[in-house]
């Protein structure tokens, strides 16, 4: 071994005492390697529908009601299976319910621990005692690992004094019901069934806009054990201007209130808009006070924006710069050559000597909700929370997952983008998108600021690919003037070379590698199919947000990848909380499987496996040394 390696292998050896707490670890790891990979969940596109996502999050895609169906389907009724899967969904209120029937009450709380158990164990199998043992609540968890480790033949021992272990684990059930705790048990068993069944959450984008509660959405993300996001381009939005970017926030403000959803920046974020009702009530006192606020927004937006294309050529964004093409007094404006009518709005803010300038009134409503966009405590929670968890993009288990998309060539070949003197395209140009991304918020320098709006809405950024007409839409009433051309990717993702070309971009190849993309509702009722290219490419918007529920006919997709294969669960349109938790209304999925691996994978098959292999083939090594005399472990 070389003198660096032993300096390594020194420092190493550091945390264990002796050479048998070595030869422990190695073979801890080693076992772990043998295990069944664990089950991964990709969701995409939740745009704020926090009651469908908290009951999804809850019946883990569909796959409690399957595995209570599998183990319990003979034992159980199908009330009582309904019964428990809500149970597991919703314990609180399950339990709630039953006690206003006292009756018999004990004998449904022994019955519905023993089925909770037998859940846990079994999904337990997947995992090491001590990865289970974390998954539990600190404060039951004694408990818990004790009935877990029942085993299969104890109650077919007919010899009462060798049932001891049986009568052990019948004893903790009765104290914990006779001491009035059995509740928090339940609960607790309830939780560790849907960790269990999930051994990783994916994110791929959205998670903010249109729905009413994204903030709590991110509470539920924040408290998962295991979960990874990849930024979409209304997170990216809300980063920009939670990071301070004026024309990011004036873009939030627009959409909370073009989509009447307010309250999740006054209430969710504490974020006040009287400055802003105020502001627009005095200049625009013929309107009413929601349509004046977003003539104010949609002003001051456009006059920020076109600042920021100024300051910023390479972006390419000249063709968003329309305030000093319009002719508010002959209601006309001239586009490409085509002239189109404008709404008749009210322009007296706008000083035709110099349409991008913001007047006094406008400038310090900037001032004031830039200071609370900045300063809002929970929102820099939340938006830490997407920057530690967040990417750009994700190479994982043989998958490439994103958001928006690659761009492209009209030839299918990648685009090449200029930003700041660097010529980008494929993988240099999400690298950068994501070095630019952490620099906005962590240096809050201009140029990284301004480079979030250009994420969000510019033609070739990776995350939005398309042309977004948010002036047309303000100002002309002519939707044949809202079209919205979007890249060519949106073309050739349906082509397998080419998306085994982007695989090959990132590193990843094989028969099993894919293309995890959200962004783009897939309309199924037009019969559009979420698999493209062959299946190397798997869309995943499938219509959380009500709002496309009518496009796609469906109420979205998660996509399970488990040691066996890869399969949709469509999603049938939610009803509500109050419903699921009160009546047992599940969410009705059908499941596709697309992709089955020959053999079963196993954890040695993952990323996980190969970091696991590397740390054996240190700890070997140091095993080595130390047998061989060049290190002496020293605790």
């Amino acid at each position: 071994m070389t003198e660096e390696r032993l300096k390594y292998l020194q420092l190493l050896g550091e945390r264990y005492p002796n050479v048998e707490a070595l030869c422990t670890e190695i073979t801890r790891l080693s076992a772990q390697l043998s295990l069944p990979k664990g089950t991964e969940h990709f969701m995409s596109d939740i745009h704020g529908e926090y009651e469908a996502f908290c009951h999804i999050m809850n019946n883990c895609s569909g796959v409690i009601r399957e595995k209570v169906e599998l183990w319990l389907g003979s034992q159980l009724t199908r009330a009582e299976a309904d019964e428990l899967c809500t149970l597991i969904y919703y314990p609180q209120s399950v339990i709630r319910k039953r006690q206003l029937q006292p009756e018999d009450i004990d004998s449904w709380y022994r019955t519905q621990t023993h089925h909770l158990v037998l859940l846990a164990k079994m999904l337990s199998s997947k995992y090491t005692r001590e990865k289970v043992r974390k998954e539990m609540a600190p404060e039951w968890a004694f408990l818990i690992d004790e009935l877990l480790h029942f085993q299969d033949d104890e109650s077919a021992i007919h010899t009462e004094q060798d049932r001891n272990r049986l009568k052990y684990h019948d004893a903790i059930v009765d104290t914990v019901i006779r001491t009035e705790s059995i509740d928090g048990l339940l609960i607790a068993l309830t939780d560790l069934i849907k960790h269990l069944a999930v051994d990783r959450l994916h994110v791929v984008g959205d998670i903010f806009d249109r729905g009413p509660r994204a903030d709590s959405i991110m509470d539920i993300l924040i408290r998962h054990p295991s979960v990874d996001i990849l930024w979409g381009n209304h997170d990216i939005l809300w980063m920009g201007a939670a990071a301070g970017s004026e024309v990011c926030i004036f873009g939030v403000l627009r959409n909370s209130l073009a989509h009447g959803n307010t309250v999740i920046l006054e209430r969710g974020y504490g974020i006040p808009l009287r400055s802003l009702t105020l502001a627009a009530q005095k200049i625009y006192p013929d309107m009413g006070a929601d349509r004046a606020a977003l003539h104010f927004i949609n002003i001051v937006l456009f006059k920020l924006e076109g600042q920021l294309i100024d300051r910023n050529p390479d972006f390419g964004m000249e063709g968003r710069k329309l305030l000093h093409l319009a002719d508010f007094e002959n209601g006309v404006i001239e586009i490409g050559g085509k002239t189109w009518p404008l709404k008749t709005l009210p322009h007296n803010t706008i000083d035709p000597a110099a349409p991008y300038e913001l007047t006094e009134e406008e400038a310090l409503v900037v001032r004031e909700l830039s200071h609370s966009f900045r300063h809002s405590l929970r929102l820099r929670e939340h938006i830490a929370f997407l920057y530690r968890r967040g990417w750009m993009y994700r190479a994982y288990n043989g998958n490439l997952m994103y958001h928006g998309c690659i761009p492209l060539n009209e030839d299918g070949s990648f685009l090449e983008v200029r930003l700041h003197g660097q010529a980008l395209s494929g993988k240099k140009l999400m690298d950068y998108a994501d070095q630019m991304t952490r620099r906005a918020y962590f240096s809050h320098d201009r140029q990284a600021l301004d480079f979030m709006w250009y994420l969000w809405c510019g033609v070739d950024s990776p995350v939005c690919g398309r042309e977004v007409k948010t002036f047309e839409r303000a100002f002309i009433p002519d939707k044949a003037a809202w079209e919205e051309p979007r890249n060519a990717y949106y073309t050739w993702y349906n082509d397998e070379d080419v998306c085994l070309n982007i695989l090959q971009e990132f590193g990843l190849d094989g028969p099993f590698a894919h293309i995890i993309n959200g962004h783009t509702p897939i309309r199924v009722t037009h019969g559009e199919s979420p698999l493209k290219a062959g299946g190397r490419l798997i869309v995943i918007d499938g219509g959380f947000c009500k709002a496309y529920q009518k496009t796609t006919g469906i109420a979205g997709y998660t996509l399970i990848a488990n040691s066996h294969g890869m399969r949709l669960m469509s999603h049938q349109p939610f009803t509500s909380l109050k419903e699921a938790q009160e009546l047992g209304q599940d969410i009705h999925s059908q499941s596709f499987e697309f992709t089955v691996y020959p053999s079963r994978r196993y954890v040695r098959d993952t990323d996980y496996g190969q970091a696991l292999n590397e740390r054996i083939e240190e700890l070997t090594d140091l095993l080595k040394a130390c047998r061989s005399g060049q290190i002496h472990l020293k605790f």
